[in-house]
């Protein structure tokens, strides 16, 4: 015989709808909030031609879409950097980024962080030039000598 689940809570569970009906209102006012902030900013990202909205007078969720596609992929990033990424979290990986080495002879995961860290801190290094110096000086003196006289 299955047993049956109780809740020892009194607080009514919610439904299915309510739980769309939050999402989507958080998402819809995030929007809206992003569409102020976006109006009174000059950004060279932004997409100059946004998709077309369909013209309803209620909020659907297939408006909610369509506002979200509007938004770029640099804006939508910068959106999960400040509400996931505290900026002191930041700072520990941009410090571990500018003082990463080589520990031993370990180059695969000296390779790999640095990889990781230069997606994670995509402004430490304004271009592939840079990036490259970062990279060698990172290496053992030894290393570091024999890349740089083949002048990557």
């Amino acid at each position: 015989m299955a047993l049956k689940r109780t809740s020892t809570s009194s607080a009514p569970s919610m439904t299915q709808a309510a739980i769309r009906k939050l999402v989507d209102d958080s998402v819809s006012a995030a929007l809206k909030a992003q569409a102020a902030n976006m109006a009174n900013a000059d950004d060279t990202n932004r997409n100059p031609e946004p998709r077309e909205a369909p013209n309803n007078s209620q909020e659907s969720p297939d408006l909610v879409i369509e506002e979200a596609y509007k938004i770029t992929w640099s804006e939508f990033k910068n959106l999960l950097i400040k509400k996931y990424c505290p900026r002191t979290e930041v700072y520990k990986m941009e410090g571990e980024f500018y003082n990463l080495t080589v520990k031993g002879n370990d180059l695969k995961t000296y390779l790999r962080r640095f990889q990781e860290l230069a997606v994670l801190c995509p402004t430490m290094v304004p271009n592939s030039e840079k990036l490259m110096e970062v990279f060698i000086r990172g290496l053992p003196g030894s290393i570091e000598g024999n890349v740089t006289a083949s002048k990557p």
